[in-house]
């Protein structure tokens, strides 16, 4: 497969970028494809991944991660009006509680479970942490239950008891399999305290939010470049000489979604903004102009902190994170050069070709050819972020 197959668009995808095709391929396709052969009705629970035929591949182990991100998807789906398989994914939450949360009679929540439904990894993860907080979020959006507001609350506090850093922020796994810091759960966990908060109107987020700002202001925004980098050693320092460190542009989009998202929230109180919505922009900037091929518009994987490229390699979320951010600033009057829905018919001409029903292909090699031979179902958090602004159903506005 190379890139001018990829870029050819067929006739069912010439026009991919219309919002009736992005509405088509959301509720026609993909989100029946992975609430269907995706998901396990014997044991209520998702798949990790699908073949390009369709068809399950089996795994030693479902991550918790996993899980979260299919609920929250439809969650929002249902919210949104765009596919309503909620109560399959409430009765997957409501498994994924039983079966994660302590069953290893200890705080917090299982990384992943065995096939026999007994945990497989018992580590304490942050990056899963986020997401089920992040799932109980919408669940909470979706059916104002008490009950996932005291799960969530729970799991808020285990957090704070189990991840902890002792100068800063939180460690990434306990117990630790590294003495690096990383941006990334971070990213997560203010992401989901962003959709608690609005959620429950519970100050005790606002304040978790707060701290991952500080820590964010302080730490994770590299001062000379300005720039936002990914590993720092144990006092927050960049974990590598400078010029040299990693740098993912798609990040540098999701950062700068999530600061806006910050600042919609918190503004109206008179929260200090100081240099956030600057620093948005500038991420934004970075990562369009040093993070992405001028050719095709793909953003590559990662660079340095001085814009040098060296991992040209293109996966399927960075995308979604420009389309989303794309999509957001052209609602608001500040339209780009490139337009928004050329950009999506490259998208779904590229990696969700229509020969694939609704799945997609993950990642790609500087040539064009596919990386992956599966579709992960991890990846549809991303991709509906972006396709429900894209299919002109909801706005940016509408946060439910």
């Amino acid at each position: 497969m190379t890139v001018s197959d990829e870029l050819s668009f067929p006739p069912d995808t010439k026009d991919a970028g219309s919002t009736e095709v992005w509405r088509d391929w959301l509720s026609a396709r993909a989100l029946p494809l992975w609430s269907g052969a995706g998901f396990d009705g014997k044991r209520n629970l998702y798949h990790e991944r699908l073949t390009w035929e369709g068809r399950p591949v089996l795994m030693s182990g479902l991550r918790l991660m996993v899980q979260a991100r299919q609920i929250s998807t439809y969650c929002r789906a249902a919210l949104d009006g765009f596919y309503d398989a909620s109560e399959q994914a409430l009765r997957c939450l409501d498994v994924v509680e039983r079966a994660y949360h302590g069953s290893d009679g200890d705080a917090g929540w299982v990384f992943s479970l065995a096939p026999d439904g007994k945990p497989a990894d018992f580590r304490r993860d942050l990056y899963a942490h986020a997401f089920i907080l992040f799932a109980y979020g919408w669940a909470i959006r979706l059916t104002g239950e008490e009950r996932y507001r005291k799960i969530a609350r729970q799991t808020a506090q285990e957090v704070e008891r189990i991840f902890a850093a002792p100068d800063a922020g939180y460690l990434d796994t306990v117990p630790p399999t590294d003495s690096l810091r990383r941006q990334n759960p971070h990213m997560h966990l203010l992401e989901a305290y962003l959709v608690l908060l609005e959620a429950t109107g519970d100050e005790y987020y606002l304040d978790r939010l707060r701290g991952l700002i500080a820590l964010t202001r302080n730490h994770l925004l590299d001062r000379r470049s300005g720039l936002l980098l990914e590993f720092f050693d144990s006092s927050w320092k960049p974990s590598e000489p400078a010029s040299h460190n990693r740098v993912e542009p798609g990040h540098l989009f999701e950062w700068s979604w999530l600061l806006g998202e910050y600042e919609r929230l918190v503004s109206p109180s008179g929260e200090d903004m100081a240099g956030l919505t600057e620093a948005a922009e500038r991420l934004f900037r970075s990562g369009l102009s040093r993070g992405t091929d001028p050719k095709t518009g793909c953003v590559f994987d990662a660079m340095t902190e001085d814009g040098v490229v060296f991992e040209r390699t293109t996966r399927i979320w960075p995308q979604t994170e420009l389309l989303r951010l794309l999509r957001t600033r052209h609602t608001s009057g500040r339209r780009e050069s490139i337009p928004v829905h050329d950009l999506g018919m490259t998208f779904l001409a590229r990696f969700a070709p229509s020969r694939l029903a609704g799945g997609w292909i993950d990642r790609f090699d500087e040539a064009g050819a596919p990386l992956v031979d599966y579709m992960p179902a991890s990846s549809l958090y991303h991709i509906y972020g972006a396709a429900r602004l894209l299919s002109g159903r909801v706005r940016e506005t509408d946060h439910g």
